[in-house]
């Protein structure tokens, strides 16, 4: 697929598949169109050239089945944590009760349960991202599209979360497309990852981990061959200033 903005082009001819319950990164440079291919997946957008398929249908326009995750959790103020966890079933034919089980449900597996009844601002930043994943898984999609989740995190706070969510994601099967800056957390999350060029993003490389079970992302932080995955990856951006 190839997405242009006026005289821009973001993107040009990518090509790639995920498939069912994979993990996938999308490395880059700034500027390389890691974000747009998220907003294509999601029929935010439409590509200029080329299509975008889910399970072999094309994707017009957002669909019920794509969870999109932001860097900010997005929480609403004056709901409560179930009540914000609730919110995407509200447009769908789900019963009051099965909104209250479906979300309570997701809180349990991201160990938020005791704060159910909790606002948002009563939650650390940490907590409040679990809060945001819940909310995405609730509403049972097929695929979940991660932007940076874990950004604006101290440094401890971000390993614990990307252990919480590698966890949560394992053990909830869904298919995920995750867009970073951080070459280690893609190598400690992925099964995959797609290696993109400065703009217009192309695809340099794709790269399969061979390393341990990615539910334990920390685990892999230690692992001899995940060194050699990060240097590989720093070879292949070229680092510099673009890349911040």
């Amino acid at each position: 697929m190839t997405k242009r903005f006026g005289s821009l082009t973001a993107i040009e001819e990518l090509t790639f598949g995920v498939y069912p319950g994979e993990f996938v990164s999308i490395v880059g440079p700034s500027g390389s169109g890691k974000s747009t291919i998220l907003s294509l997946i999601a029929g935010l957008d439409r590509p200029s050239a080329g299509l975008v398929r889910l399970r072999g249908a094309s994707i017009d326009g957002p669909s019920l089945n794509v969870g999109f995750m932001l860097q900010k959790d997005l929480l609403l103020p004056w709901r409560t944590i179930r009540r914000n966890v609730e919110f995407g079933l509200e447009a769908r034919p789900v019963s009051a009760a099965q909104r209250r089980e479906r979300a309570m449900r997701e809180l349990a597996r991201c160990r938020l349960e005791a704060f159910a009844d909790h606002y948002p601002r009563q939650l650390s930043g940490g907590m409040r991202q679990r809060a945001a994943l819940a909310r995405t898984l609730a509403i049972e999609p097929d695929v979940i599209l991660l932007d940076e989740p874990f950004s604006a995190l101290d440094a401890q706070t971000k390993l614990i979360l990307q252990k919480s969510f590698a966890g949560t994601i394992g053990a909830s099967g869904v298919t995920t497309v995750l867009i970073t800056h951080d070459l280690t957390e893609a190598v400690c999350m992925s099964d995959r990852i797609i290696v993109l060029s400065d703009r217009p993003g192309r695809i340099v490389e794709e790269i399969t981990l061979d390393l341990p079970d990615r539910a334990d992302p920390l685990a892999r932080r230690v692992h001899a061959r995940a060194n050699d995955y990060i240097a590989h990856l720093f070879d292949l951006m070229k680092l510099d200033e673009r890349f911040a």
